[in-house]
């Protein structure tokens, strides 16, 4: 039987400030993220981010992992690695996923950005992956279930022209540990699935293709480390917030934007 721990008050708001952390470094990247920078700036930028604030970067060391952040660029989909030789251009678009620890508690998030001005199918690439997990955040509710969730996030998706859903990696629970039971995805049937109960903290993923969803995995140039690319080399996005499930409704834990996420605060 599945182990699903519901958190109390006290072991929220620690994930709250864990979240605070996190968000400071997505907030800190739009300032740093131009063309020109490698991505091993990025990587740079975070992990003395996240120490200089008392935590750790949670995904060093996860499964022979080396560095603080997975930086896709275009075509990489996820669990790309942040390079000194990959300059980033203009009209380029580059996911930064991560996952904080302050004193033991988790906070993961994702958010993709715009390197200079990017063409209108990225643009809306962007936007539609956004859009897509605000949707699936809206159906977070006590008394729904996951399959609400992955149902939302898809059915907007594959309403759009030329998008892909991915579906090989997904969302997930989240503390004690990085990756907790149960799998969020970012697909699914309505009324399905486990149901939502106050107290879950769960992490939203949607991924998104600028045509198929298809994706294939790839190995470093060392074969060090596998990584995921779209089958048709299109752009792809990624958008992700850890949210805890509460009597007043979804509240986002890594919120970067106050104004967007007022709803959820």
């Amino acid at each position: 039987m599945t182990l699903i721990t519901l958190k109390s008050p006290r072991e929220i708001e620690k994930m709250r400030q864990s979240g605070a952390i996190l968000a400071g470094v997505l907030q800190g990247l739009t300032t740093i993220i131009q063309p020109g920078i490698s991505s091993w700036e990025i990587e740079r930028f975070a992990d003395d981010y996240i120490t200089s604030h008392g935590a750790k970067a949670e995904e060093k060391g996860f499964e022979g992992y080396k560095y603080a952040t997975c930086v896709n660029v275009n075509e990489e989909v996820a669990h790309a690695i942040p390079r000194k030789n990959l300059i980033l251009k203009a009209g380029d678009v580059v996911a930064v996923d991560l996952v904080v620890n302050l004193d033991g508690y988790m906070s993961d998030a994702c958010r993709t950005y715009a390197v200079g001005n990017v063409s209108e199918d990225k643009q809306r690439l962007l936007d539609v992956t956004r859009n897509a997990l605000y949707l699936g955040i809206d159906q977070a509710v006590i008394g729904n279930r996951l399959g609400d969730i992955g149902h939302a996030i898809q059915t907007y998706v594959e309403d759009q022209n030329h998008m892909g859903d991915v579906r090989e990696l997904i969302g997930h629970g989240i503390q004690p540990t990085m990756h907790e039971s149960p799998d969020v995805p970012a697909y699914g049937e309505a009324g399905r699935g486990l149901r939502l109960k106050e107290g879950m903290t769960i992490t939203i993923e949607p991924m998104v293709n600028l045509g198929t969803r298809q994706i294939m995995a790839r190995m470093t140039p060392d074969d060090s480390w596998e990584y995921y690319v779209t089958q048709d080399d299109q752009p792809s996005a990624q958008f992700e917030h850890t949210i805890v499930i509460t009597k007043d409704g979804p509240k986002i834990l890594t919120s970067q934007d106050p104004v967007f996420d007022a709803k959820y605060l």
